[in-house]
């Protein structure tokens, strides 16, 4: 699956930092730099660039906000040749904390959104390029979106921007592969002057097959992380993704050896992945906070690996949303 116009974008301290608050040591966030940059991935996505008002530096670690300061230290003494990315999320980031890029180690500056804030999205997004950023606009939670109002906010994309690209997320892992065929030809349907990406949850198990199907459909930016780890069942392993697109400017051999050093070991400490939880959520098309609840009882607990009672109390929760 070679493709030139194909982008490969990291996003493993990013989401993962929804795991731990985003407290990683500066030692394991070079390390992870230095391997994707070393593997030939174009983007890397550090963490967030959200704002301190919504955050507690107290409580969350350094990679929630992305200081310069921060990024120059991770940064200092690496040859990059991939492209450094922060996210900002709609409702929760500031456009005066981003710099003019004159200023910052920053290349992209990703924009996530829910449909219903589109409007702030654009607004954050038009300041990163305005200040001489790349951007793109990731919508997420596709799957709970009412089809007129995600064609209204990609039309607003399209007319209102002049991003890099605009992802489709599928954040709950409830996608199927016709569903994907559907979302993307929604997409390129209203998307016309940009790249369209994808960044799949693998609540199913389907993360990394929802993403060739996207890939197979035209998409061309998209999301993985090492190991798969991410919020609650976690995305698309990138050890996987650049296997699979067969391009020779890819080696997955950077990302073998920081999985089997580091990764490994934080799995045992932040566990992630597909479980029944997750997959519950996933088939019920429901936000992973409650699986990520359950998953976080004591192993003593007489509830934790009652999964029959776990998934009526979700279903009667889906049937009442």
């Amino acid at each position: 699956m070679y493709r030139p116009e194909i982008k490969v974008i990291d996003c493993s301290i990013r989401d993962g930092g929804l795991m731990n608050k985003s407290n990683f040591s500066m030692e394991m966030v070079r390390k992870v730099l230095k391997a994707i940059n070393n593997s030939g991935a174009d983007i890397i996505e550090l963490g967030y660039k959200n704002s301190k008002e919504f955050f507690s530096p107290q409580e969350y670690g350094p990679w929630r906000f992305c200081d310069e300061d921060v990024l120059r230290k991770v940064t200092e003494g690496i040859d990059l040749k991939t492209k450094i990315a922060v996210m900002q999320d709609a409702h929760k980031a500031d456009a005066d904390d981003v710099l003019p890029k004159a200023e910052s180690v920053i290349d992209v500056i990703r924009v996530a959104t829910y449909v219903k804030d589109v409007d702030k999205a654009i607004h954050l997004a038009n300041n990163a390029t305005n200040k001489g950023y790349k951007a793109t606009i990731n919508v997420m939670a596709i799957s709970h979106a009412l089809d007129r109002e995600l064609d209204e906010a990609l039309r607003q994309i399209e007319a209102e921007t002049d991003i890099m690209a605009c992802y489709l997320v599928d954040s709950f892992g409830a996608l199927y592969s016709e569903d994907i065929h559907y979302y993307v030809e929604k997409f390129q349907k209203h998307i016309k002057t940009k790249e369209i990406g994808i960044h799949c949850h693998n609540n199913q198990q389907l993360a990394f097959a929802n993403t060739i199907e996207g890939i197979i459909k035209g998409v061309n930016f998209l999301d993985g992380t090492l190991y798969g780890i991410g919020r609650g069942a976690g995305n698309c392993p990138l050890e996987l993704l650049m296997s699979f697109l067969k391009n020779p400017k890819f080696d997955i051999r950077p990302l073998l050896d920081v999985i089997g050093t580091d990764m490994i070991t934080l799995f045992k400490e932040i566990e992630w992945g597909y479980s029944i939880p997750y997959m519950i959520t996933g088939i019920l098309n429901l936000h992973p906070q409650g699986a990520m609840k359950h998953m976080a009882l004591p192993e003593d607990d007489v509830d934790k690996q009652n999964f029959i009672k776990f998934y009526e109390i979700s279903a009667s929760d889906d049937i009442l949303d």
